[in-house]
């Protein structure tokens, strides 16, 4: 047996530190906590914690291996919560206090032999810290969402930093949907070159006004002006600065650029992906200004160090960065490789010269007196442009002061203004970090909550159509036009649902503490705080949590929470009609409700693309026009009669014994029988086989055999012909089908940690 033992938490880490440290030492994971709190005292904010079922299997390796081993290292992450799970280990393994623990920002030989050198014990104040934010978000998460389910129709949760995040959605929303666009006409000309008007206009009469002026004009260079300009790289990436551009360039969500970056990490690949510092090492500076130099020349090498502005900026040491900048592909994926492309190009450019640019502005004077302005911006030494950024050029011809140009034609297209961006989970992660609103490590988390309680969508539409006019002035003639333009679209946006936006206006109304913006930045700095011992973490949850719990005690006499909208009555049965919110979405109701009335409403969904407080009275009638669901469509050329139905799971068509969910694409109120029943179709004819509660069905990836119950199925042999499968093979096949493989982490020993991949 090794020496020494080292814990970390990620199989996979510890199979990439293992290599590195040699025969004296043997690496084992905790996988993830080990421990899981259950209650908190909310007078002494006590916490009981209770060993995580999962992890059994995995303290009893542990306990085995301190016991054998000389010397027990604890390398665990360097952020709080890796502090704390070292803490958890010392408790559940009875380990002293004087423990080693080892901290390291990337996993490299030299690293880990660095960190060997220099122990420490266990951060008590960090522990603290993760101690308190864990507590807070668990009293605070647990009171919340019990009144916020009470109150609120269709709510799941609420949380301390979800809360903040989706009400910054939500009043985006709010500002497009207030938000009165107005247009004017932005004149171009064509000189060889484009050039622009420095005057707009907001009506035609203007307009025509000067077209008319241009007639036979001629255009003369006023001005030639050259001045040179300069274009500096980034600064390296931290966890959120890597989140948004991921989202950017790569089109990542936070939650994959967060796993690319951790599968990274872990092979030693970049230094630790949990940072909001900007700082970069000698060593790796020295490196990156060599390769540049080897690779590009002399003159690309500016050698640069960063500071981190955030005065909070704990959690780690290093910007991210590549382990080794001579490496210039790695990654087991596609997602991998292109975020390490994108962080080895982003460090790379760090160390790199300025581009150099040669800036041009061209006045040409009219008969009026207005000037068109053409600017153009060429590139005289791309520097760090070589490895990282995109730059479009512009290059204008050769022109002289009193230099005559001629038009070949004049356009002016009326603009619309735009209101404000919705935004990408990019953008909401740059917005949450200027508002000092959770850690680096969480934003992924955030962004994964808020979608999966449906409480915020991503946007699917391409935008609608509208018709612009626009002018042209050519061969000394003006002609009016009418082209066509998109506006509005919202693929990859983040939309709130009517769930989405009745929560936030509960909370808004309610607790404005949690939705306040510096309220919850204030919570950030009161744990570093903590974790610097310049506060008390008692005395923090109490200030907190008294306040809070208090409003929570207010809230239960509050009535039921919907935001019902009167949108006017029937103009044939005088009868109300709402948009209202229930537990699936926005809907249209007819009527009041059967308490109040006697009489039962009827309901209809809401039209795509608007919201309760979107929708008009016409677009609500049309609504309650469309026919009730479940509804049949006909027959199909088999005879099996075709219905469209809506359940809990989404609408559906019916066809004989067969379901078959409908996309997006096709409603259930106006889907016709022509487009349903190839649907229908497709359904029957990927039953290979049916002896009732056993089938035989083609699926995406193959042909597989189905019986009774939820999630019974096995797949059928490639070597087998699905279509010569009898009943009885199907029933051996479902009896002998695999056993799902064991989530828990098998026992590894010496040999096999060696040997095993992650």
């Amino acid at each position: 047996m090794s020496k020494n033992l080292v814990i970390v938490e990620s199989p996979a880490k510890a199979h990439t530190i293992e290599k590195y440290l040699g025969p004296d030492f043997q690496v084992l994971a905790s996988v993830g906590h080990v421990r899981k709190d259950t209650k908190v005292d909310k007078n002494t904010f006590d916490v009981t914690y209770e060993i995580d079922p999962g992890h059994k299997k995995v303290i009893s390796e542990l306990k085995k291996a301190v016991k054998a081993a000389d010397k027990v290292w604890l390398a665990t992450d360097e952020d709080r919560e890796g502090e704390a799970i070292s803490w958890h280990l010392c408790e559940v393994l009875k380990l002293p206090k004087d423990t080693a623990r080892i901290t390291f920002h990337e996993i490299t030989k030299s690293a880990l032999e660095e960190a060997i050198k220099s122990p420490r014990t266990v951060d008590m104040d960090m522990v603290a810290s993760q101690q308190a934010r864990q507590t807070l978000d668990m009293l605070v998460g647990f009171d919340l969402s019990g009144i916020v389910r009470k109150k609120v129709p269709g709510a799941i949760s609420a949380g301390r930093v979800q809360s903040p995040a989706l009400r910054l959605v939500v009043e985006r929303e709010q500002q497009i949907e207030k938000f009165n666009s107005k247009f004017s006409y932005k004149v171009k000309g064509d000189f060889g070159f484009e050039a622009k008007l420095n005057q707009d206009f907001d009506d035609t009469t203007s307009l025509r006004s000067f077209l008319e002026q241009l007639i036979g004009a001629k255009y003369t260079i006023s001005a030639v002006e050259t001045s040179p300009g300069t274009r500096k790289p980034a600064p390296p990436f931290t966890t959120a600065s890597l989140q948004i551009e991921a989202n950017s360039k790569l089109g990542f969500t936070t939650r994959t650029t967060m796993n690319a970056a951790q599968a990274l990490y872990q092979a030693g690949l970049i230094t630790y992906h949990r940072t909001d510092s900007l700082t970069l090492s000698k060593q790796a500076i020295a490196a990156m200004a060599d390769y540049v130099e080897k690779s590009y020349g002399k003159a690309y090498v500016k050698v640069r160090n960063f500071r981190t502005k955030n005065a909070s900026a704990q959690e780690a040491h290093e910007a991210i960065r590549p382990t080794d900048i001579t490496r210039e592909t790695a990654g087991k994926n596609d997602y991998e490789r292109k975020l390490y492309q994108l962080i080895r190009n982003r460090s790379l450019a760090t160390q790199m010269a300025d581009a150099k640019l040669e800036n041009t502005v061209v006045k040409i004077t009219t008969p009026t007196p207005y000037l068109f302005e053409a600017k153009g911006e060429v590139v005289s030494f791309d520097g760090f442009l070589k490895v990282y950024g995109r730059f479009k050029e512009n290059e204008l011809p050769k022109l002289t002061v009193g230099e005559t140009v001629e038009a070949k034609q004049i356009v002016a297209r009326q603009t619309f203004s735009k209101a404000p961006a919705r935004y990408t989970e990019g953008s909401l992660v740059k917005k949450l970090e200027e508002l000092g609103i959770g850690r680096p490590s969480t934003y992924a988390g955030i962004m994964s909550a808020i979608q999966a309680r449906n409480y915020v969508v991503k946007g699917e539409s391409e935008g609608e159509e509208r018709q612009v006019a626009e002018f042209v002035l050519k061969d000394n003639k003006i002609s009016e036009e009418t082209v066509t333009e998109r506006f509005g679209a919202n693929k990859g946006k983040l939309l709130p649902t009517p769930i989405g936006e009745l929560i936030a206006g509960f909370l808004t109304d309610n607790f404005k503490n949690i939705v306040d913006y510096k309220f919850t930045a204030n919570i950030e700095k009161d744990l570093d705080l903590v974790a610097d011992h310049k506060l008390e973490r008692v005395k923090m949850l109490r200030d907190l949590y008294g306040p809070f719990n208090d409003s929570i005690l207010s809230a239960e006499g509050i009535e039921r929470y919907n935001n019902a909208r009167l949108l006017g009555h029937d103009p044939e049965t005088g009868k109300a009609i709402y948009a209202k919110v229930g537990k699936n979405g926005g809907f249209i109701q007819l009527g009041d409700n059967e308490k109040t009335s006697g009489e039962k409403p009827r309901f209809a969904p809401l039209p795509k693309r608007k919201s309760v407080k979107t929708v008009t009275l016409e677009q609500a009638l049309k609504q309650l026009a469309l026919p009730a669901l479940p509804r049949s469509l006909g027959k199909a050329k088999d005879g099996a009669e075709i219905i469209a139905c809506s359940g809990p799971f989404g609408p559906y068509l019916k066809g004989g014994k067969y379901n078959v969910p409908l996309s997006k694409e096709f409603d259930p109120y106006t889907i016709t029988l022509a487009e349903a029943e190839p649907l229908y179709i497709k359904k029957r004819d990927s039953y290979i086989a049916d002896w009732g509660e056993i089938q035989i069905i083609m699926g995406a990836y193959g042909p597989y055999v189905k019986g009774p119950g939820r999630r019974n199925f096995v797949r059928i042999p490639k070597d087998v012909d699905p279509k010569t499968v009898t009943e009885a093979q199907a029933k051996s096949y479902l009896e002998n089908k695999p056993k799902k493989r064991s989530r828990r982490p098998t026992k590894r020993t010496k040999r096999s940690a060696k040997s095993k991949k992650a």
